[in-house]
């Protein structure tokens, strides 16, 4: 049974695409940040419903300590399915962002993703099969009024997946980033109203978390073997 992580797992993209890998028969390991009870029932869901999984909690913008949950992880089977989910918004027009809002965003959606991703790699190539997936934004493609911060980190995902997407082409592992649009989660509302979604994406309605998680789950299996380097967007024409 090839092992899965899938960081902001408390999320709600995140939950479905735990939901998502262990339908496939994935083991999940369902991570969370400051929210490390979210995934202990997430978790438990899971394993109520026949499939293997388990959570763990760490900071991923903590190098180290993220360096020590993931070797104890691994002890006994690597990892070979990587999805960096977490992220983190502090939006506030670049003019007016306090440099602790750029360092924060840009720690935790790019930073981490190196801190969780590169301790993985060599365990995983030893394997010759690995996936490696990103979850980025519309944002990152087109920008964004207010997130020059999360627009950068994310575009910086970008170019890391598309260069490691190179660096394994020959190892059996594959690297691609899914950039959602506007997706039906709690923090949707506020932001972005029915009628502004009518008037903003060309399907004129938000996305899914299944939707989102649906296109992780297929990149993240045998049958995506011949797809890497890739940024696609979920976004119901967005961009």
């Amino acid at each position: 049974m090839k092992r899965a992580l899938v960081t902001g797992a408390s999320g709600a993209i995140g939950a479905a695409i735990c939901r998502e890998l262990a339908a496939q028969g994935r083991h999940v390991i369902a991570h969370a940040g400051a929210r490390g009870e979210a995934v202990e029932r997430l978790a438990e869901e899971l394993r109520a419903a026949g499939h293997s999984a388990e959570a763990i909690a760490f900071d991923v913008t903590d190098a180290d300590r993220a360096r020590a949950c993931l070797a104890r992880l691994a002890e006994h089977a690597p990892i070979q399915i990587v999805v960096s989910n977490a992220g983190l918004y502090r939006d506030a027009p670049l003019p007016g962002m306090s440099p602790a809002q750029w360092r924060e965003v840009v720690e935790v959606n790019l930073n981490g993703f190196f801190n969780v991703t590169q301790p993985l790699l060599l365990p995983m190539i030893a394997t010759r099969w690995g996936r490696v997936v990103a979850v980025s934004s519309v944002a990152a493609l087109i920008g964004n009024r207010g997130q020059a911060n999360y627009a950068a980190a994310k575009a910086g995902l970008h170019g890391a997946i598309k260069s490691l997407a190179l660096e394994l082409a020959t190892r059996g592992v594959t690297a691609n980033v899914v950039a959602p649009g506007v997706i039906d989660t709690p923090i949707l509302g506020g932001a972005f109203p029915p009628e502004r979604i009518k008037s903003l994406v060309p399907m004129q309605r938000p996305g899914t978390p299944e939707e989102v998680a649906a296109l992780v789950g297929f990149l993240a299996s045998e049958r995506a073997g011949y797809i890497t380097g890739q940024v696609i967007a979920v976004s119901g024409g967005l961009g």
